[in-house]
């Protein structure tokens, strides 16, 4: 597995107030956009294409990455119309024969990819979450596992009490989506519509949790937050 879907598209309202110039996964970290401390760190995970899911002022993703980063190539899946995550996903994944990485583009998550790798295969997973704990996660995707690690189901924590979340990092087979990249091309949220909609279907759902670095910086308190975190230590590694 080499190939990895960054999810780039998306509107970034909610940093606005800060980053008004740029689409979010391009908002500038001590100087260098977001996506490529991001990417520097997967290539060193071994991925070895990406794949970009961009929409909202694509161009200027395009412009500065062209076809290459750091001599790995990129390839872009353009919305001509918005389709959300989980229609850009749908999009960008068309074509992949080989379990494929994806990628939030305002979420930087420490995974190693051959742990993930190996838990995925372990489990014959279609579809595997890098999970994370979290306090206070109204933002973001709750996750109840078994002992053995199978999802139960996916919603929305509301509880202070630290959680399982989802770290927005997945490794899925092609397979888990063909059915619904020949029945819909409308807007869909990765969150609240596709994962659900396949948990219903009864497929094979898995979680694992990482305890490294996380940081998301869809809010502007997050984004001076991780403006801190990369110049103490991932500035070198990433």
């Amino acid at each position: 597995m080499t190939e990895a879907i960054i999810l780039a598209g998306g509107l970034g309202t909610r940093l606005r107030s800060v980053v008004s110039d740029l689409p979010k996964p391009m908002a500038l970290i001590q100087g260098r956009p977001f996506l490529e401390y991001q990417m520097n760190y997967w290539i060193e995970q071994g991925i070895t294409r990406f794949i970009f899911s961009v929409g909202y002022k694509k161009e200027i993703i395009i412009n500065h990455f062209g076809d290459f980063f750091q001599n790995i190539p990129i390839t872009y899946s353009i919305e001509s119309t918005p389709l959300g995550t989980g229609g850009g996903l749908l999009l960008a994944a068309k074509g992949l024969q080989k379990p494929f990485l994806v990628l939030n583009g305002d979420t930087f998550f420490e995974v190693d990819l051959k742990r993930l790798m190996n838990f995925h295969k372990k489990k014959r997973s279609e579809w595997t979450l890098a999970l994370t704990k979290m306090k206070e996660t109204d933002r973001y995707m709750g996750v109840q596992i078994t002992s053995e690690n199978q999802i139960t189901s996916f919603k929305s924590t509301l509880s202070k009490d630290t959680s399982l979340i989802n770290g927005g990092v997945y490794l899925i087979e092609p397979s888990v989506l063909s059915k619904l990249q020949a029945s819909h091309d409308q807007k869909l949220s990765l969150e609240n519509d596709v994962l659900p909609y396949l948990k219903e279907e009864g497929k094979k759902f898995y979680g694992l949790e990482f305890c490294g670095k996380f940081i998301d910086i869809g809010v502007p308190n997050d984004y001076y937050l991780a403006q801190k975190m990369l110049k103490q230590g991932l500035n070198e590694s990433v």
